[in-house]
């Protein structure tokens, strides 16, 4: 005669040795078997596989590695962030519809700076010359020598320049040659067989409406950003060229729709909220899939801009930055006076900021989605402080980056300052370094603060959340597969 023995709960798991247990259980019956437990590290299209089949074969353990996209989550909890993230997305198209530009607004050149009609051209000679020779006034300069101005044209004076014969490639005028005297002391010098960029200024007399403005550095660029996309592919393959086109994306975002509505007049912080927006929500999902846990980390990446636009606009009109600090932002207020420079200002805190807080928001929501998918039994407590520990040493990088960047961008001014030996105090109540302390603060609080955001939220969903789980049965209403092999024992 033969009985089943009903367990009050499911019998301690013997040591697992190959070939043990006595279940014969397939698929999904063997999952659990001889434990107790339903172990699954994941859900959704994952590769998984099932061991624990076959004759005299071992006990049932499944395993399902995460090697794809994260698992899904219920059906409440999508519609919950649907509720959110589908009205802001709604918002942000409709913004790019009503704040299009449609082009640049046309002005008249000034000749000035980067507002000059340039030509492609290539140096065809060079030779070496008198500085004397070619000087306008045929004598030696005078003045005082222990300046630097005067000790300069000492030199040229007494030096020998190049003679740069130079062919106008492209434009109206192409094969038109002209020549350009490089004095010694130039930090560029001129090379025979060198592609050059010229400035074009049509008022001036015939002999002087050409001038080198700059080297052609197209192939050096190009083949750095050849090697920059070679890598990437190599490194993060499929998400290394979803990578490529959310930043071709991006650089769109920038060129056709941010720069040219601020021109146009529109608000600059209007228009750097809607763009950094929608370049945000490209970006992430185009790298990382649309998923709950991409979500997750657009929503921290959202509360997080909002808390520096405010921090931001707060602290300019605070400490009065105008924005218009060098040659280049007073030519764009001398070219369109309606634009609001400090609002520009802004603007860029904000755009210079999206990049890092991607970075940073991505990194927390997968660590607290795989600490979940590690122990499925934490609860949202353990997983924040869990997280929060990565985060900690993800902040102390951040925050350092990001102020070497910004420092290293002002190097040449903090040298400047270096030589006039003014004080720190002095030094950083000027505007211009002013402008880079909020931008660089302010853009770090918005860091900080976005993990703990960040972590919160996506504790709070995965552990909310339990997908493709059945509710708990009592052990005796189970059917006896699903008890597991070792639970059952036959007496005679």
């Amino acid at each position: 005669m033969t009985t089943t023995q009903q367990y009050p709960y499911p019998p301690p798991e013997p040591p697992r040795r190959p070939g043990s247990g006595q279940g014969g259980g397939r698929g999904r019956d063997a999952r659990g078997a001889g434990d107790g437990h339903d172990h699954e590290y994941g859900h959704g299209p994952d590769h998984g596989h099932s061991q624990g089949s076959g004759s005299g074969g071992g006990h049932g353990h499944s395993h399902s590695h995460s090697h794809g996209p994260a698992a899904p989550v219920s059906k409440h909890l999508r519609k919950v962030i649907a509720a959110i993230l589908i009205p802001f997305t709604v918002a942000v198209v409709v913004g790019l519809m009503v704040l299009w530009p449609g082009g640049a607004p046309s002005h008249k050149r000034t000749g000035v700076g980067f507002d000059r009609q340039t030509q492609q051209a290539t140096v065809t000679r060079v030779v070496e010359v008198s500085c004397k020779s070619v000087n306008a006034s045929g004598e030696t300069p005078t003045g005082d020598t222990s300046t630097a101005e005067g000790n300069s044209a000492q030199q040229e004076a007494g030096g020998t320049c190049k003679k740069a014969t130079v062919r106008v490639d492209t434009g109206k005028d192409q094969g038109r040659t002209f020549t350009e005297i490089v004095q010694p002391d130039q930090s560029r010098q001129l090379h025979e067989g060198e592609k050059v960029v010229v400035a074009y200024e049509p008022s001036a007399p015939k002999d002087l409406q050409y001038s080198v403005a700059d080297v052609n550095r197209k192939f050096p660029m190009a083949l750095l950003a050849g090697i920059f996309a070679l890598a990437v592919v190599a490194v993060g393959r499929l998400r290394g060229v979803m990578a490529l086109v959310a930043l071709a994306v991006s650089f769109m975002v920038l060129t056709l729709f941010i720069l040219p509505a601020i021109l146009q007049g529109s608000n600059p912080l209007l228009v750097a909220v809607v763009g950094s927006s929608a370049i945000m929500l490209i970006a992430l999902y185009t790298c990382h899939g649309l998923s709950a846990r991409t979500s997750v980390a657009v929503l921290g990446t959202l509360v997080s801009l909002l808390l520096i636009g405010i921090l931001g606009s707060e602290f300019i009109d605070w400490a009065a930055l105008t924005g218009n600090t060098d040659d280049n932002t007073g030519l764009i207020h001398g070219l369109y006076p309606s634009i609001d420079m400090s609002g520009l200002l802004l603007a860029g805190v904000i755009i210079g900021s999206l990049g890092v807080l991607d970075d940073v928001t991505v990194t927390q929501t997968s660590a607290v989605w795989e600490l979940h998918e590690a122990n499925p039994t934490m609860g949202w407590r353990g997983l924040y402080r869990a997280g929060i520990r990565i985060g900690r040493d993800h902040i102390a990088s951040v925050v350092n980056t990001l102020v070497l960047a910004y420092a290293g961008a002002a190097l040449p001014l903090l040298l400047l300052f270096s030589i006039a030996q003014s004080s720190v105090e002095a030094v950083a109540n000027s505007e211009l370094v002013a402008e880079e302390i909020v931008r660089t603060l302010v853009g770090s609080i918005g860091l900080v603060a976005s993990v703990p955001v960040t972590t919160a939220l996506a504790a709070l969903v995965v552990s909310a959340d339990r997908p493709g789980q059945e509710p708990a049965r009592p052990l005796e209403a189970q059917p006896a597969a699903a008890r597991g092999g070792r639970g059952r024992r036959r007496k005679k």
